[in-house]
């Protein structure tokens, strides 16, 4: 398998979605759904134009509106300008936005935390090891 690309590409593929349903399940009592929770971690850091998390979401723009509109009802994002720009629409976290941010994460990490420690020492090296490759793999940077 090591040897052939496509092969371990579709077994990386298998285990991330497992994964990734994994990760979904363990927050699956939140009052935030999975795309939600993904618009909101991308405003963590800083406010965001809709153009820029739609392109980021891989969705269109009159989809990211409905999903903002969504979470701007239910209190979690706010709407302002770009101070370069007044013509310019930004969205950003609120308090509770945040709170709902981690709350969420916290459920996932309590749930790999959980299912890590079942694992062997060994076993935890191994994954420690892969993490900068799959970094890597996850990286935004064009490939030749």
């Amino acid at each position: 398998m090591r040897d052939d690309p496509t092969q371990m590409a579709e077994q990386v593929s298998k285990v991330l979605r497992h994964l990734v349903l994994l990760l979904r399940r363990s927050s699956a009592g939140q009052p935030v759904t999975t795309q939600q929770y993904a618009v909101l971690g991308s405003l963590e850091h800083r406010p965001r134009r809709m153009t820029e998390l739609a392109e980021e979401h891989a969705v269109q723009l009159p989809t990211m509106t409905v999903q903002i509109n969504r979470l701007e009802y239910a209190g979690l994002v706010a709407r302002g300008s770009d101070p370069a720009d007044a013509r310019v629409r930004t969205v950003e976290l609120t308090g509770e936005g945040r709170d709902r941010l981690h709350a969420v994460r916290r459920a996932r990490i309590a749930r790999l935390a959980r299912d890590l420690a079942a694992l062997t020492d060994d076993e935890r090296d191994v994954l420690a090891a892969a993490l900068p490759v799959l970094a890597k793999l996850g990286a935004d940077t064009p490939t030749e």
